[in-house]
């Protein structure tokens, strides 16, 4: 699958991404994939790909470009406010995604761990549908959630870094009278839907992260059927 950039970004005047494409004649839903705290990699690559199979124009921008940690401290800074550059960055991709030859307009964003929290802050932000993993909210999420887009998120049970998060996002979401479906996976821990092998998956056991296949499965099933319903089909 092809590296593309994006015109109109707020970091920089192009933003590097990595666009996946389905199989076959388009055109395609949309879905932006935000990448988590160590950028666009090969693992948010491939979840961009398993998009792209089940039949989406995906796209993963690289939030961080050239910054390193110095632009990932100012990156999560912007996800816990709800504003900032990266945020333009995302708009920047969304609307480049909506108008591509290839797409039908309808665009949703998914996002892991860092791109969870902004999978969160853009729910309503112009997007058809959101699907937030493992994201920490906004501090002022009851505010940047009004009018969201419909959102299915999904949460480690046994991560010790999200304790209560998806509690409280359901019990937001419902407050808010905003379509969602939020569900947390008792034997999963953080990251739990990586696609990382090896001993990067050993290691990351022993902290309690990596991934975690029967919830993985489910949760991307949860997804897809998601983006089925509020992307594929025509709005009601």
């Amino acid at each position: 699958m092809p590296a593309t950039t994006i015109p109109g970004a707020t970091t920089v005047s192009s933003l590097e991404a990595h666009l996946a494409v389905p199989a076959g004649e388009g055109p395609w839903p949309g879905v932006v994939v935000v990448h988590e705290a160590f950028g666009l990699n090969d693992d948010t690559r491939r979840q961009a790909d398993r998009l792209a199979a089940a039949g989406y124009l995906a796209v993963a921008p690289n939030l961080f470009g050239a910054g390193g940690v110095r632009c990932l401290r100012a990156t999560f800074s912007a996800m816990l406010a709800g504003e900032g550059p990266a945020f333009g960055d995302i708009e920047a991709t969304r609307t480049w995604l909506a108008g591509h030859v290839d797409c039908t307009g309808r665009v949703g964003i998914i996002g892991f761990c860092l791109g969870g929290g902004f999978a969160l802050g853009a729910a309503s932000r112009g997007f058809d549908a959101a699907a937030p993993n493992y994201g920490r909210l906004p501090r002022n999420a009851r505010e940047i959630l009004v009018g969201a887009c419909p959102i299915v998120a999904s949460y480690g049970g046994s991560d010790p870094t999200l304790r209560g998060a998806a509690g409280k996002l359901e019990s937001l979401l419902t407050e808010l009278d905003v379509v969602h479906d939020v569900r947390e996976y008792p034997g999963a821990g953080h990251s739990f839907l990586s696609t990382v092998e090896g001993p990067a998956a050993s290691l990351m056991k022993v902290v309690g992260l990596g991934p975690h296949q029967p919830s993985a499965d489910e949760a991307w099933a949860r997804i897809l059927a998601w983006f089925d319903t509020h992307l594929r089909r025509p709005a009601s």
